[in-house]
């Protein structure tokens, strides 16, 4: 049963009155907003190991850098309007917009007839994408509930290894064409997912985070019980997770707290949570594997896998291997904490760089006299090494940054993640060919150093956010939660109780006076 709900903006809802229906929605939307982000690694993969598609634009290892790196310049541009957009206009219509730029430019990319044109259509790409996942995931951080909200929101980048598990059985199904349709079509089906994306908005309510700061508090009220007690605005754990968003809200408001990307850098806690939220965006970047969700055809080059249809096939199993150990780790994330889950993955990423740039080396030296052992073993350390990736930098990249930062600062901070994963994406990515080609094994020495550091930055600064709701993650940077109910999961469990009646009368008050105010 579906119920009309309204969202404060012009794109209205009819919502499924089961949470748990109304949750595998919220998932849904998750899973094809990522699916597009590793549909497009998985096929660059692809298309970078096709004659039809490096023979049809003439590349060298400058232009094929360019064509796969450009997606990353329109990924760094769309986090300047994400957070402005997706505060001021809704989370559900920003996602709606950056979708429909998403399948602009997939059109293009498809239709495109020399470089120019298809660096420019992966620009548009690009830029829809950031927007529709930023908002994505602001808006899943601050629907789902907090006992759902590591899968809910994790699924949001684990679900990027679906698409690159499509893209690298298309590309493997189209990579024997003698047509240039062998990556136009691998390219054109990029575009089903921002599709379905669309299709699935209308059948699910807008953030009630949004709706409060908005005014809009019957409306919020009710997303609120939608998306944990059936619809039942008078249940217990709704009742005080309104309560808390509205306590919260109006105390930023209070403290003058604004929307503003400068609301960032304003106060000397504002930007601890910005640097730390931030963190996972280029600390994923810089872990190094780039090289295998973009140049896995060199990287097995260096190996000594030179076959193009087994570099095809080797791309399909890794990610398999990947989605498996995502999904994996975001079950480590919600049960066992976000911080040990990314330094457990940081450990076994150093470990498996060192020894991946010691084999490589070893082929290197000596490549007709290398054994296949030597060769098979280099090969597994690289796939063990994608999945270690995927355990922890898959869930965290969009589940922790806004879990860090509160309301105001929450979508301009996950925009600003998300430029500097762009930024540092779009550097790496068009100098990763140029490195391989020039110093080969030594790459992995230099990012294997690089996540050393960035182990002890984790160890030092990261703060756990397991168990708790938006709100009481205030209390782990301001020193205190900034309402007087229990916690959500003390609530839950039995352990706390507190005066329904004398809530719903305080709430009341507030809503009449600020009717008043207004």
């Amino acid at each position: 049963m579906l119920q009309r709900s309204r969202t404060g903006t012009w794109m209205p809802a009819w919502v499924p009155q089961s949470t748990v229906t109304l949750a595998f929605c919220l998932m849904f939307c998750s899973m094809v907003q990522s699916a597009t982000g590793g549909y497009d690694g998985s096929m660059l993969n692809g298309l970078n190991i096709l004659p039809s598609y490096t023979d049809y634009f003439n590349l060298n290892a400058a232009t094929t850098g360019l064509n796969t790196a450009s997606v990353f310049i329109g990924g760094a541009l769309g986090p300047i309007f994400s957070g402005i957009v997706s505060d001021r206009y809704g989370r559900r219509p920003a996602i709606f917009w950056g979708s429909v730029i998403t399948l602009l430019g997939v059109l293009l990319q498809t239709a495109a007839q020399n470089i120019a044109m298809f660096v420019i259509a992966r620009i548009i790409l690009g830029f829809g994408a950031a927007l529709s996942g930023i908002a994505g995931g602001v808006y899943l951080s601050e629907t789902f509930p907090s006992r759902w909200r590591a899968w809910g929101v994790g699924l949001l980048n684990d679900f990027y290894y679906v698409g690159a598990l499509i893209a690298a059985g298309i590309t493997l199904g189209t990579g024997q064409w003698n047509s240039t349709w062998a990556w136009r079509l691998p390219s054109l089906l990029q575009g089903v997912f921002s599709l379905l994306c669309i299709i699935i908005l209308p059948f699910i309510p807008e953030s009630p985070r949004w709706l409060v700061h908005e005014g809009f508090f019957d409306e919020a009220r009710i997303a609120v019980a939608q998306t944990n007690s059936n619809g039942d605005i008078s249940d217990p754990i709704s009742i005080v997770i309104y309560k808390e968003i509205v306590d919260t809200l109006d105390w930023e408001k209070r403290e003058c707290r604004t929307m503003s990307p400068m609301e960032m850098i304003k106060t000397p806690v504002a930007r601890k949570r910005l640097l730390i939220g931030m963190s996972p965006g280029p600390f994923s970047c810089i872990a190094g594997n780039i090289i295998a969700s973009y140049y896995l055809g060199s990287e097995l080059d260096t190996a000594g896998i030179t076959n193009t249809l087994s570099q095809l096939k080797a791309n399909v199993v890794l990610n398999v291997w990947c989605l498996g150990c995502c999904l994996a780790g975001t079950q480590l994330a919600a049960r066992w904490g976000r911080k040990s889950t990314a330094l457990l993955s940081q450990s076994l990423l150093i470990a498996c760089l060192f020894i991946i740039g010691g084999l490589s080396k070893m082929y290197a030296d000596n490549p007709d006299g290398a054994s296949q052992s030597l060769v098979y073993g280099d090969v597994a350390v690289m796939f063990l090494f994608q999945g270690f990736y995927s355990i922890a930098w898959t869930p965290l990249l969009y589940l922790y940054p806004p879990e860090v930062m509160n309301y105001s600062i929450r979508a301009n901070g996950l925009a600003v993640s998300a430029f500097m994963l762009n930024a540092l994406a779009l550097v790496f990515v068009f100098i990763m060919p140029i490195g391989l080609a020039n110093i080969g094994w030594k790459m992995y020495m230099v990012n294997g150093s690089w996540d050393i550091v960035i182990l002890g930055l984790i160890a030092y600064y990261w703060v756990e956010t397991k168990g708790r709701t938006l709100e009481e993650i205030d209390a782990l940077f301001e020193g205190e939660k900034h309402s007087s109910v229990p916690d959500v999961e003390l609530v839950r469990t039995g352990k706390a109780d507190f005066d329904i009646n004398a809530l719903e009368r305080n709430e009341v008050e507030m809503e009449s006076t600020k009717m008043k105010e207004n």
